[in-house]
């Protein structure tokens, strides 16, 4: 359960930073070297007469805008204890705390720029070196390109780690345009609708507040499908790169959202 959960990870941080204290003393670096690394990828503990086994998970999501990723990132992050990471939440984090990091993406940000492949990574690199993480992760929004995808593969090269899985939840376009172009937002208050899903109660008028509703320019179906083959241009090469690598698997996205956290369930184990 939840308790024991926790305990196991009390357990690490603890044998994590006896390493650290003992390594201060141990002239075989390399020895403490893969003590952590052993650590980190898989560690037994006993409790109650049973041997605990776990396994460290480090995930990446493909799907295009729309696709339902995100949910199903914040559920299998949820189900396995890891922390679900977005680009976006890092570069907020970072920006707000006023790290190094987060300055030098500021500056890009604020002259409206994209942030560098390079910087984005390390920013990547320097979370999932948290705490939290030292089970695994779920990496939603990053890579987005091959050039980040292997600036990622290097970083975790050079840790004695690697990705795990890359799911990528798959969802045809049309579906894509179809339902986002029934989605409605009333600008005073910001409550959302779906014309289909959840239609207001009086067409075209706002249950909160009485304010009309509108669909968003980014709702409309040229901008959705615009977005979708920008999407398409630069992760169908993430596709080829997780296959290759042996780590990608596909869900169909189009089912319920139950059913396809189902179906991830069950490759990940």
């Amino acid at each position: 359960g939840e308790r024991r959960d926790s305990e196991i990870k009390l357990a690490q941080r603890v044998l994590s930073r006896c390493l650290d204290a003992f390594s201060q003393n141990v002239y075989n670096n390399k020895i403490m070297v893969g003590l952590r690394r052993f650590l980190r990828r898989k560690t037994e503990f006993r409790y109650n007469h049973h041997i605990r086994e776990v396994h460290v998970m480090k995930i990446i999501m493909l799907g295009a805008p729309g696709a339902g990723k995100g949910t199903q990132a914040k559920k299998i992050a949820a189900k396995y204890g890891i922390p679900h990471i977005s680009t976006g939440d890092i570069f907020r984090a970072n920006i707000k705390e006023g790290t190094e990091l987060g300055r030098k993406a500021k500056e890009y940000m604020d002259q409206g720029l994209l942030v560098p492949d390079e910087l984005t990574c390390d920013l990547v690199v320097d979370r999932i070196s948290q705490q939290d993480a030292s089970n695994g992760y779920v990496l939603d929004g990053f890579p987005r390109t091959i050039p980040q995808a292997e600036a990622l593969t290097k970083a975790l090269e050079d840790r004695g780690e690697k990705i795990d899985y890359a799911i990528d939840v798959t969802v045809p376009d049309e579906n894509i345009v179809s339902s986002r172009s029934g989605r409605r937002a009333c600008l005073k208050c910001g409550a959302t609708y779906h014309l289909v899903y959840n239609p207001p109660k009086k067409e075209g008028v706002c249950d909160n507040c009485g304010a009309e509703l509108v669909l968003r320019d980014d709702d409309k179906p040229e901008t959705v499908q615009k977005r979708l083959n920008v999407y398409h241009a630069q992760t169908q090469p993430l596709i080829d790169y997780y296959t290759k690598a042996g780590v990608l698997f596909s869900v169909d996205g189009t089912q319920d959202i139950d059913k396809v956290f189902a179906d991830i369930v069950a490759k990940l184990g």
